[in-house]
């Protein structure tokens, strides 16, 4: 765009051509780095912004955007603001994540504390049908006066995460295991509607003691495991051929 372009879009062409105006302000702001050559220049809402390409180490790709503006023809060009911007190649900071979503399991340490927000999608009110028959039992026997309990789609995907997780039927534990879990006299299954797939592993010599594992895990200490003593070598019988044998007589020898 031609400097007579820019003096029509923002009704003073005196902006477009503070090249060098702008770039003295970024060699300000630049320090010691030097200011590299005019990149581009774009108006937007009676102001000119002018790009000079940065020289400042650990920042390949970025510019320095220098706006320029004036209050009206008969007043000088000003500097509005100098910036670094960066360009389509910049190497930039990641975009950022809430801590809600960057947060694991073993990120929480002793004493650590991590709440749950209140509208929590995991989460349903109590007082809606909870559709585990368990938990509306368990509730009114024990007490418990739980504001929330896990809704539908929560269990839905627990469920999903739990079976792509270490303790499911398609880890390799799992494909040389003798058996699976739910054929062991050590599985505990869970309650409610998570009974058909999930249970907990009460072997304290299986490597999934104390956690929760899939009906169709499985390993090495399953109880019903039977180790074959026999000796892999076969021992032939002792054979003797009586025509072989060599008769020694029984008398004494004449003195």
């Amino acid at each position: 765009m031609t400097s007579q372009e820019y003096g029509e879009q923002v009704g003073d062409p005196r902006l477009a051509r503070a090249v060098e105006l702008a770039r003295d302000s970024a060699r300000a702001e630049a320090g010691d780095s030097p200011v590299g050559s005019h990149v581009d220049a774009f108006p937007e809402d009676g102001t000119v912004t002018h790009l000079f390409e940065a020289k400042l180490p650990g920042y390949r790709g970025w510019c320095w955007a220098v706006t320029v503006t004036s209050a009206g023809t008969t007043y000088p060009v000003t500097v509005n603001e100098v910036v670094l911007l960066p360009g389509s190649d910049a190497v930039v900071a990641p975009a950022w994540v809430p801590w809600t979503e960057r947060v694991r399991a073993s990120d929480v340490g002793v004493g650590d504390l991590l709440p749950t927000e209140h509208d929590d999608p995991r989460l349903v009110p109590s007082y809606l049908a909870p559709e585990d028959p368990s938990v509306e039992q368990l509730s009114p026997e024990l007490g418990l006066g739980r504001a929330r309990v896990l809704g539908r789609d929560a269990r839905l995907d627990l469920a999903r995460r739990w079976r792509e997780g270490d303790r499911g039927p398609d880890t390799e534990m799992a494909s040389s295991a003798p058996g699976s879990c739910v054929t062991c006299g050590f599985y505990l299954p869970l309650g409610g509607l998570l009974s058909a797939w999930f249970g907990a592993c009460g072997n304290e010599l299986s490597p999934a003691d104390g956690q929760v594992v899939h009906a169709e895990y499985g390993c090495g200490a399953h109880s019903e495991v039977e180790v074959d003593t026999s000796p892999t070598v076969p021992v032939a019988e002792l054979v003797y051929d009586d025509a072989e044998l060599e008769l020694v007589s029984a008398e004494r020898p004449a003195e």
